[in-house]
């Protein structure tokens, strides 16, 4: 783990324990906009193996993971939440369109939720978003991206309902 990812955890795990809700997490947003400006520290998290979903740094006492995102075709997700977590997303190369939604209907393990658009907007590099429990967004790459992106949890280990647009 390079230095500057470990001091940027660090500085994380700082906040999160002294405002463990959304403030926390929009000072850790502040922290990332410069970190993704960075091209020397950009580089030293995107190496060949990245792939789409790479955890550089999972805390051990709080359980949020640091990850690199390296997409390299066009990709569209649906619209999700992060479940009973967060996530902030930070664009470092490219651009994401994200689309935000309203809940219409809640999900279950047996039925999709329904969605409403309320709105698109775009992450460019030095963008950093933070999406709170229940927010519900979808991304949009046309082409490559590379993305810095937080979890409060590792999201792969999470089961998660399904949402439909009407």
């Amino acid at each position: 783990m390079s230095q500057k990812l470990e001091q940027f955890a660090a500085r994380c795990h700082a906040a999160i324990k002294a405002m463990p809700g959304p403030a926390g997490r929009e000072e850790i947003a502040a922290l990332l906009k410069n970190l993704l400006l960075d091209a020397q520290f950009i580089d030293e998290q995107f190496e060949a193996d990245v792939g789409e979903r790479k955890i550089l740094y999972e805390d051990e006492e709080l359980g949020f993971c640091i990850l690199a995102h390296d997409y390299l075709d066009a990709k569209t997700s649906g619209a999700h939440d992060h479940a009973h977590s967060w996530a902030i997303y930070g664009q470092a190369v490219g651009q994401t369109e994200m689309s935000d939604y309203e809940l219409v209907e809640a999900a279950s393990a047996d039925q999709p939720g329904k969605v409403r658009h309320l709105r698109n907007y775009l992450l460019t590099p030095g963008i950093a978003h933070v999406y709170n429990e229940g927010d519900l967004h979808s991304p949009k790459r046309d082409g490559p991206t590379r993305l810095i992106r937080i979890e409060g949890t590792d999201m792969s280990k999470v089961n998660r309902f399904k949402y439909e647009q009407v």
